[in-house]
């Protein structure tokens, strides 16, 4: 049997995609843990989610480090003090430079509530509802030096409905977000995601 992945969560806000994480971690099928989770804020849901499933919570003031750099080292130092495998960002709202990315490379991925490339960025149902598009979706990616540009795991469609406003929209969208994200961790953990140039191939 494989050794279980380590995963490590920076996450700034509720956590609800680490809860998925976390809830995929209990399945004794399944080929990875979250064993640490580190947000910017002392506030975010996440830290209440990860201590009540036994999970390191650590809360690391970025004002604490001043440069954004700095605040990263203390952030990497921290992931592999924990043995991280592989960093999962679940809402963490600070923009990584890239020397972190570069750390990270291969290891580091995020998830976005759009059908990358449309409507990177903020407010991704927002943007998909002011553009009128009839599907939108969810994006597990690689994490590059670029905002929500990164080689594409997994995608899922959702179809957008004509009373849909951007809550309703979001709360569906939500729904894949939490079944592709646990299932990119298990395809990484198990080694069957190739990555060459922008593509991502499952083996």
């Amino acid at each position: 049997m494989s050794p279980i992945l380590r995963v490590g969560v920076l996450a700034s806000g509720r956590g609800s995609n680490l809860q998925a994480l976390l809830d995929a971690g209990t399945r004794l099928d399944y080929p990875a843990r979250v064993v640490v989770v580190v947000s910017d804020r002392e506030d975010a849901r996440a830290l209440e989610r990860a201590t009540a499933a036994g999970v390191t919570a650590l809360f690391l003031n970025p004002k604490d480090h001043g440069a954004r750099t700095a605040y990263e080292a203390v952030l990497t130092k921290t992931l592999e003090r924990h043995d991280v495998g592989l960093v999962c960002l679940a809402g963490f709202m600070r923009l990584l430079t890239p020397v972190f990315v570069r750390v990270w490379q291969g290891r580091l991925m995020n998830i976005h509530p759009s059908l990358l490339p449309a409507f990177p960025g903020l407010h991704a149902q927002r943007q998909a509802l002011d553009h009128g598009v009839t599907v939108a979706g969810a994006t597990v990616h690689f994490v590059d030096e670029g905002v929500d540009t990164g080689p594409i795991v997994l995608q899922a469609a959702v179809p957008v409905q004509a009373t849909d406003t951007e809550e309703t929209l979001a709360a569906r969208i939500l729904v894949e977000e939490h079944r592709i994200y646990p299932e990119a961790v298990r395809l990484f953990a198990e080694g069957r995601l190739h990555v060459a140039g922008r593509k991502v191939s499952i083996r």
